[in-house]
């Protein structure tokens, strides 16, 4: 099930506020600026399916954010739990970060928490199967796949040479909590 929690951004052991509603979800973030929907595949996928099944099933929804921001390139990345390189592939995004784009996740399958440094509050988005986020160019944020990543996700972009990171230096992303494998 999808969630937000909302802390501090000075303490991230106690949510002040905690959202378990699709709808509930989308109004905190579109108060803050973040995209948050659900999409439903046009027609049925098939585990393994290619990307261009992939985007196929989604195409109206795709085209629809194509049009109404701009997004010039799209694709699907997967990861599963068995892959020799998750470790590092995980590393690449547990620091608070931030892109010169948006940053466009639609989970097709699986999971991913994204936890987004806003003002003085930390959202902590966890997306799944179904889920869209669009986290604004220039917002502090980190994401996280878990030890045991398993997830495919539609990824739009305006910059054609994809996931570009400008890494803030801050530490924070490590006093707030991970995702955990095989975890609600």
């Amino acid at each position: 099930m999808s969630r937000l929690r909302i802390f501090r951004d000075n303490d991230g052991a106690e949510p002040i506020r905690v959202a378990s509603q699709h709808a509930d979800i989308a109004r905190e973030l579109g108060a803050v600026g973040v995209r948050f929907e659900q999409w439903e595949a046009s027609k049925p996928i098939a585990p393994g399916a290619s990307q261009d099944e992939v985007i196929a099933a989604y195409r109206s929804d795709i085209d629809r954010l194509m049009r109404e921001e701009g997004y010039k390139t799209v694709d699907v990345v997967s990861l599963n739990p068995d892959n020799p390189g998750r470790a590092t592939f995980r590393a690449k995004f547990l620091n608070e970060h931030t892109h010169a784009e948006d940053e466009v996740r639609f989970f097709v399958a699986g999971r991913g928490l994204f936890t987004l440094h806003i003002g003085e509050r930390v959202f902590e988005v966890l997306c799944e199967r179904g889920d869209l986020i669009g986290v604004p160019d220039g917002t502090r944020h980190w994401f996280d796949m878990s030890e045991e990543p398993y997830f495919v996700a539609i990824r739009l972009f305006n910059n054609p040479a994809g996931w570009v990171a400008e890494f803030t230096g801050d530490d924070i992303a490590q006093r707030f909590p991970r995702l955990e494998a095989n975890a609600a």
